[in-house]
Formats: C-alpha cells, structure tokens, sequence
C-alpha cells in the first residue's frame, strides 16, 4: 500500500491524480505546512527536505518498505512500479525530457511567480516581471508544442500530462490579474480542457479536500513556509 503525504498544492495534486488514474491502493495522510508539521521529527524522516509530497510504498522493491519524496520522483517511481503511464519505450527521451522541463522550469517559475505576487511582504516589480515572464515563455513553449497534440508525449495519458496538470490548474494564481489566464495560449488550454474532463480527476480533488488545512497566515504560517524569511 502507498502512504500518501500532503498538502493541497500543486506537486501533491499530480500523485492525487496518478494514484486515482492508477487505481492503486493508498491513504490519504495529510500534512499541514501552515502549521510546521512538515518539519516534525517523524516528517523529515519521510522527507528530509521538509517538502510534501512524499510517499511511502510499503510493498517495495523486495518487499522493502520505501519512501520516495520529490513528486518528479514520485511519478517516475510509481509509473515504473505500476507499468502505467510510462507511454511507449521509442518515447522515453521525450518522455523524460519533458518531465524535467516542468521540474525544472513550469514548476519553480510559477512557485515564485505566486510568492512574489500573492506571499512578498514588499512589492517587488523586478521579482513579479522576471518570473511571470518567464512563466509566460514556459507556457508559449508547451502551448506550441500542443499543436496538433492531445496528449505531451505519445498518443495517450503519460506522467509528463499528470505533472503539468499540477501546475497548469494553479494558472489562475499564476497569472495573476488574467481573467482568462490561458486565453493567450489556445493548444495549452484545449489539452487543459482535456485532462481535466477525465474523471480521475474529480477523484483527486476530493482527496486534496478531505482535510480541513489551516488557512491563516500569521506567523505561524509564515515562518513554517518562508522560513529563509526569518532568522534563525
């Protein structure tokens, strides 16, 4: 059994969406970075980076309980456990190289573009410009390479979809001030459509939503998420 370790946010969404797409067996374990306890004793030994989402499959590799964190990891892990998702072997170059685009580049880049639109205590003109336009390239380089395609690699659903859904739902946030936040980039925002219609979908939501999170940012809050912030 997978024990599944989150918060809802963008990189737990894409495991929520995997197990569900996967039909494997799994619990739902919830981890409240609002309130610190992603840096528990008993946390960090799942995750030393104090980061969800983070896993632990107890049926490993020789029976061996293992955990995995990093939700890149995460899918790789879980697709090569499972045989799913993986799209066909011809594939794999592509496959990976667009997986560690959205881990490298989609991912990051929208993380910073929501801290200094949304989280920055000061305003920082140079910060919201630098990372909402190259968040904005990310977009019109995937937007261009859905031309003509349902899926980003291959014919059929691949961990490269499930982790760009992760990010591409949290455009609204992203694109702060965009009514329409992917109405710039049509390709992107029809496999968005796509993706999103499937019924795994709706299953991951309920997941991400049956824990009741802390929503204040206080102190607290953002000590626990900003902790670079603060001295130590």
């Amino acid at each position: 059994m997978i024990r599944f370790y989150f918060h809802p946010t963008p990189n737990p969404a894409k495991i929520a969406l995997f197990l569900e797409e996967a039909g494997l067996e799994f619990e739902a374990i919830p981890v409240d970075t609002k309130k610190g306890e992603q840096y528990s004793d008993a946390y960090l030994k799942i995750n030393p980076n104090g980061k969800v989402p983070a896993i632990v499959d107890t049926d490993g590799v020789g029976g061996k309980e293992t955990r995995v964190f990093d939700s890149s990891a995460i899918l790789l892990y879980l697709a090569e456990k499972t045989g799913k998702f993986l799209g066909k072997d011809e594939d794999r170059g592509e496959l990976l190289s667009w997986l560690f685009f959205i881990a490298s580049g989609v991912g990051p880049f929208s993380g910073q573009a929501v801290h200094f639109q949304h989280a920055a205590p000061q305003p920082n003109d140079y910060a919201i410009n630098r990372y909402r336009r190259e968040i904005e390239r990310h977009y019109e380089v995937v937007n261009t390479h859905l031309i003509g395609r349902d899926h980003m690699v291959g014919d059929d659903l691949t961990i490269a979809d499930i982790s760009l859904w992760g990010w591409i739902d949290r455009a609204p946030v992203v694109m702060k001030g965009e009514s329409i936040p992917l109405e710039s980039y049509p390709h992107l925002a029809r496999w968005f459509d796509f993706i999103n219609s499937r019924p795994a979908v709706e299953r991951a939501r309920k997941i991400l939503a049956s824990h009741t999170f802390k929503s204040e940012m206080d102190d607290v809050a953002k000590r626990a998420l900003f902790p670079s912030n603060f001295p130590r």
